[in-house]
């Protein structure tokens, strides 16, 4: 499955670290494929992506596509932002549980005429910025 990808016309505001191990994330989420490492050992998902199990502490890891639906467990809207993000206030940040078991900390983007409830359902998008993405979740 792959994400709607939202163009945003500027560099993100604090750009994420990326390593060799977390390049095969960051490549498919800016293609709008959402993925992260799976055991092969516990068959438990983890995110963000690892290359030992925090459950059973194997080493058997591989990238595994993840759904893109989940519930808003919580939010709120940032108003007094810290430095970095002071351009884009006021806005909106989320935690999602996912249906496969995850739960997630991201951007929630506002839709027209949507008010965000805990409970309801939301889908995540690509946050694609002039200089890479960032994963971010919408209300259905």
């Amino acid at each position: 499955m792959t994400l709607e990808r939202i163009p945003v016309a500027r560099p993100r505001a604090y750009p994420p670290r990326i390593s060799a191990f977390t390049q095969p994330f960051w490549e498919g989420l800016r293609d709008g494929q959402w993925q992260s490492t799976c055991c092969e050992s516990c068959g438990k998902f983890t995110f963000p992506p690892k290359p030992v199990c925090p459950h059973c502490w194997s080493q058997k890891m591989q990238w595994k596509p993840l759904g893109s639906r989940g519930t808003l467990y919580s939010w709120t809207r940032i108003h007094a932002a810290p430095k970095v993000f002071v351009d884009e206030a006021p806005y909106a940040v989320c935690v999602v549980d996912l249906e496969i078991g995850l739960r997630i900390a991201t951007r929630l983007v506002e839709r027209e005429g949507a008010t965000f409830e805990c409970g309801m359902p939301v889908e995540l998008v690509v946050l694609q910025y002039e200089d890479g993405p960032l994963l971010a979740s919408r209300p259905l």
